[in-house]
């Protein structure tokens, strides 16, 4: 990565972290530590408990958050025969006492484990980390794959945390350090990109698939503007309207044919799932627009006059806070 003022920096991303970091960066995994323990003692003491175990999930466990996040995302995998069956509502209130039940002796109120239409948040009052804990029906499956509870739509998808996590630690072996960062700056670009426009979406999910896709396809890492230079052309170029897929734990000949979906970027662990299903042709014009404004501002910053005029540039890309 070069460090003149043509190339972005550190811009609150972390290197190579795999714990959260929050506004108390030394007890926020302390607590999540306690949190899983704490349960895990409570179903090993109980085997008719009706939970299996928990795992961190999203960008924290995979390494690939930014640097102020103060949400993590976990997954409770939850017996499907146990689980109360006639709502959401009732699932999420059933995970919540049990959450509550194995954690009061570290002197947590019942209040702090807030009931949200698919999931249970966690509220540490000290750190003031939230941790949103999703349940998953599990019914014994290989390599952790049951049934996740969407938090935000309800969604029943079949997937493998550990899969997941396994997919994206392969390619950091792989590829180093800069695969994670880049994905880090990719998220920080579409932070950046949100603020002035509340209906631009692009999730996480799919930004680490995509730059997964792009490291296999062969694109050289080591210099952080070439690489977002060529992420946002591949963007532009393909319009998001080619199918995105992966084979780490499938056959080439399982991959299915492009569906009419606007965009398709492909579950590495479940070829069923469509990660942007619900995205629509003006979700997918959004996102190449905004990837054509970053891809004129690198350019442009390549070739400034002046540093003050390459930080304006890197500042449309990554925000007011790039100092260059």
């Amino acid at each position: 990565m070069t460090t003149d003022c043509r190339a972005p920096r550190d811009q609150g991303v972390r290197r190579g972290a795999s714990e959260p970091a929050c506004s108390n960066g030394v007890e926020a995994p302390r607590q999540v530590k306690a949190l899983r323990e704490r349960l895990q003692e409570e179903i090993d003491d109980h085997p008719d408990y009706g939970l299996v175990k928990m795992l961190h999930a999203g960008s924290v466990a995979k390494g690939t958050a930014l640097q102020n996040v103060n949400d993590l995302d976990a997954a409770v995998y939850v017996k499907k025969s146990a689980a109360p069956s006639n709502s959401d509502a009732a699932l999420v209130t059933w995970l919540a006492d049990r959450l509550f039940e194995a954690n009061k002796a570290l002197g947590m109120k019942r209040e702090q484990f807030v009931e949200n239409p698919h999931c249970v948040t966690v509220n540490f009052k000290r750190s003031g980390l939230n941790v949103d804990v999703v349940p998953v029906l599990y019914e014994g499956g290989a390599d952790d794959r049951g049934y996740l509870v969407r938090k935000h739509t309800g969604d029943r998808v079949l997937t493998s945390i550990t899969l997941h996590l396994r997919f994206i630690r392969d390619r950091k072996m792989k590829y180093g350090v800069n695969f994670a960062e880049l994905i880090r700056l990719t998220k920080w670009w579409k932070r950046t990109v949100s603020h002035g426009d509340e209906d631009f979406r692009f999730k996480s999910f799919m930004i680490e698939l995509l730059w997964a896709h792009l490291a296999d396809d062969g694109l050289t890492l080591d210099d952080y503007t070439t690489a977002l230079e060529r992420f946002f052309v591949y963007v532009v170029k393909t319009g998001l309207e080619l199918q995105v897929s992966f084979t780490d734990f499938f056959n080439v000949s399982e991959i299915p044919t492009r569906s009419k979906a606007a965009i398709e970027v492909l579950d590495p662990v479940n070829l069923e799932n469509n990660v942007a299903v619900h995205y629509g042709v003006g979700d997918r014009t959004r996102i190449v627009a905004a990837a054509q404004a970053a891809l004129d501002a690198i350019s442009e910053a390549r070739f400034a006059p002046t540093k003050s005029r390459s930080v304006e540039c890197w500042q449309t890309v990554l925000g007011p806070t790039f100092k260059g």
